[in-house]
């Protein structure tokens, strides 16, 4: 019995030594794997704190310097240069003279034009002045006599119309001897008296005849003309004398109408319309007529049509001679002047090149993505690598919506204006910035720091194993997701809304860490698909 419990202690002993050794070689081996894998695994991550900074959000891009303005002056004729009085280099003045070109050739068809519309200007002026001819008027005041004219009918230039004739007052003109008639003044009363009835009318002195004649027996008379109101039964076959106060006529005469003339068509054409019936008094230049003349509308037209040929033709002599003295369009500087005085040119070539450099502008092509964001009257810093260490302010004058499109990618050009340019030049190539948002001191992690759906990694502490809150399946051992809120963003920070505080850290993979800094943050260039301006791994 002795012996059996003996041995028994003895296997005892060796078991227990075994599980000794199995402590002290194979439990720190165990240990130290898992020590070392948890080493390992903190070797792949930086933390880093969340901390405030400054954030400023950007769009830059690259574009070729223009001047304000420019232009190529062009020769719109052949000629000598009599003139240039300009170089390169010179700045030059709006409308100031540039070239004068010769046009002695020209001045000869200008003036022969200028005959041209003169004579023109005359015939439609005279055919003006015969379609008054249409209308027929009396000349003088009186009865309508021998008028049978109808509408409808055609009268030819040169026929009589009618007879008006002033029957109320006759007129006789009676020889005086030329002593008395010089006593005899207009409107003194006379006595006339009619041969064969000898009944007397009184009558008033119209007019007394400055020139003396003779009478056959060798008489010296003046003749002196009375007007006499008819009584009704007056005709020119009236034979009378008169007696001017002590003075008596030598002789009788006859009576005449005070006034009586045969109307006569100016003008050919068919009656549109009449105004009188014969019998009728008229009064002087009352219409009698109106005749309608196709034929002379015509013929007014044609020489309207000359008149203006004519005047078109001056006209493009003239503006032809306003080609030969060319002005600057623009004010500026000459940088090209091709021709100079003595030169022969040809209608065409260019003479000379003017930049207006009171400004530059620039255009930048804005992607569909962020024009929303532009808009005029924002600034923009201008900086080249012709003028090192010198930045410029720049201003967004246009944002054009015309936009091209490539490779399936719309952009719209955005005008930027620059105008102190001091070392600039046109044609230089410069690099753009606009801010589009600026933040001071917000709370901020690296851009890196944060992976897809807006997650940072944390260590976790002892007692935790996962995030109760954000239960995720894909976090390193050790580690925990956790979401947050995210602002604005530049190329290297984002700004932090809400989940973390500062001091906080947060984890970033050391690879990612080594592309952020050696190439720049993967996709930085590239609009995210959340909108935040963080790209999500």
């Amino acid at each position: 019995m002795k012996s059996f419990f003996k041995k028994k202690r003895n296997k005892r002993i060796v078991i227990g030594i075994v599980v000794l050794l199995i402590l002290f070689i194979v439990l720190p081996r165990i240990l130290g794997s898992l020590g070392d894998r948890q080493a390992n695994m903190d070797s792949q991550y930086t933390m880093v704190s969340a901390s405030n900074k400054d954030i400023t959000v950007t769009l830059s891009g690259t574009g070729t310097l223009k001047p304000a303005d420019s232009y190529t002056v062009m020769s719109l004729n052949s000629g000598d240069v009599i003139s240039a009085p300009f170089e390169e280099g010179d700045v030059v003045e709006k409308d100031s003279v540039l070239y004068e070109i010769d046009s002695s050739n020209l001045t000869s068809n200008i003036e022969t034009a200028e005959i041209s519309v003169a004579e023109s200007q005359r015939s439609y002026q005279r055919m003006l002045e015969s379609l008054d001819d249409l209308t027929v008027k009396a000349q003088n005041a009186g009865t309508v006599m021998d008028f049978d004219i109808e509408v409808g009918d055609s009268v030819q230039v040169g026929q009589t119309i009618a007879t008006i004739r002033d029957s109320k007052t006759m007129t006789i003109e009676l020889p005086f001897g030329a002593d008395d008639a010089s006593h005899i003044t207009v409107g003194q009363q006379a006595n006339v008296t009619i041969s064969g009835s000898f009944e007397t009318l009184g009558g008033i002195v119209s007019e007394v005849s400055p020139i003396v004649s003779v009478l056959p027996g060798g008489m010296q008379v003046r003749q002196v003309t009375i007007s006499v109101a008819n009584p009704g039964g007056l005709l020119p076959t009236y034979e009378a004398t008169a007696v001017i106060g002590d003075y008596a006529c030598f002789e009788s005469a006859t009576f005449k109408y005070k006034a009586e003339g045969m109307v006569i068509a100016k003008a050919s054409g068919d009656v549109a319309k009449v105004f009188v019936r014969e019998g009728d008094f008229i009064a002087k230049d009352a219409s009698l007529i109106v005749l309608d003349s196709t034929t002379l509308q015509d013929q007014i037209q044609s020489a309207k049509n000359t008149l203006r040929r004519s005047e078109i033709s001056l006209e493009s002599s003239q503006d032809a001679l306003d080609g030969y003295v060319i002005s600057s369009p623009i004010g500026g500087t000459v940088i090209e002047k091709n021709y100079k005085e003595g030169d022969t040119l040809s209608a065409g070539n260019p003479l000379c090149t003017i930049f207006d450099l009171s400004y530059l502008s620039m255009t930048l092509y804005i992607d569909e993505l962020d024009i929303s964001q532009i808009s005029v009257g924002q600034p923009v810093t201008i900086t080249a690598e012709a003028v090192e260490g010198k930045t410029y302010a720049g201003l967004i004058t246009k944002v054009n919506i015309n936009g091209v499109t490539s490779g399936g990618t719309t952009s719209y050009p955005v005008t930027i204006r620059i105008d102190e340019i001091e070392g600039l030049l046109p044609g230089m190539n410069v690099d753009a910035e606009i801010v589009i948002e600026s933040r001071e001191r917000v709370l901020a992690v690296p851009v890196a720091a944060v992976v897809r759906g807006n997650k940072v990694l944390v260590k976790t502490s002892g007692e935790e194993t996962t995030n109760s809150d954000t239960p995720v399946t894909d976090a390193p051992s050790g580690y925990k997701y956790i979401e947050i809120t995210t602002g604005i963003s530049d190329t290297n920070y984002i700004e932090i809304l809400s989940g973390l505080n500062e001091g906080d850290e947060v984890a970033i993979e050391n690879r990612t860490v080594k592309d952020v800094f050696m190439f720049g943050r993967p996709g930085q260039n590239d609009q995210p698909s959340d909108g935040t301006g963080v790209d999500t791994p």
